[in-house]
């Protein structure tokens, strides 16, 4: 009857609201939620036609939704919980990092009385790999031929001195790649050497300050020694 009609509408208002409300609401505004639903549902339930009762299949869809809104929201207020407790475990293994040396993404090469120390990651076999030492100029005054090598990361070392075999001064240079598998180009990344200097938590994701590259995410760090 008509009521029965008010009462399903009403009903139906309220679950829609129980849906729409499962990632914002709080725990509080949900119980309301699911309060009013109850409170409509046995109205509904008090005024149906006797004749044309509210069948046990709407009935059962009716509290299923509203179970499943409030299963949503408790898993939702759980998995908050867990993003939580994972982020300060991070925090705390991030800040091991601190003093350590890593080899991040970036084509730094900082001399020193020991020489210098980077990686490329090669995303496919090469037959010729060539390290191209650059100056602040961007003038090469040094190459490593690192000849063939497999996919993956491979690391170098520079001892500094320049193609006439004469000590550079120490400082900063830079790095360029050129690899090669029959004549194509192989595609790579370059990584620098560097000392995490400090970690970071911004707005979920760790940052690592990495001396003379900056900050890093922790998926753009390759190694660490």
């Amino acid at each position: 009857m008509a009521i029965s009609t008010v009462q399903n509408e009403s009903a139906a208002s309220v679950l829609a609201s129980l849906n729409a409300s499962t990632s914002t609401a709080s725990a509080g505004s949900t119980a309301e939620l699911a309060d009013r639903f109850l409170t409509l549902l046995v109205t509904q339930l008090k005024n149906q036609d006797p004749m044309n009762p509210m069948e046990n299949a709407e009935l059962t869809s009716q509290l299923a939704q509203m179970s499943t809104v409030e299963g949503v929201n408790q898993l939702n207020a759980t998995l908050d919980g867990l993003v939580s407790q994972f982020q300060s475990s991070q925090v705390l293994q991030a800040a091991s990092l601190v003093g350590r040396q890593v080899l991040a993404e970036g084509d730094l090469l900082t001399l020193g009385d020991s020489g210098a120390a980077g990686g490329v990651h090669l995303d496919a076999p090469a037959d010729s790999v060539m390290i191209r030492v650059l100056d602040g100029n961007g003038a090469v005054v040094a190459s490593l031929d690192l000849g063939e090598q497999d996919a993956g990361l491979v690391r170098f070392v520079w001892d500094g001195a320049n193609a006439n075999g004469d000590l550079l001064a120490n400082g900063d240079y830079t790095f360029k790649v050129e690899a090669s598998a029959a004549g194509e180009a192989v595609s790579n990344s370059a990584y620098a050497l560097g000392s995490v200097l400090s970690v970071a938590l911004n707005d979920g994701d760790m940052d690592v300050e990495v001396s003379g590259l900056g900050a890093r995410g922790l998926d753009q760090i390759r190694q660490i020694f």
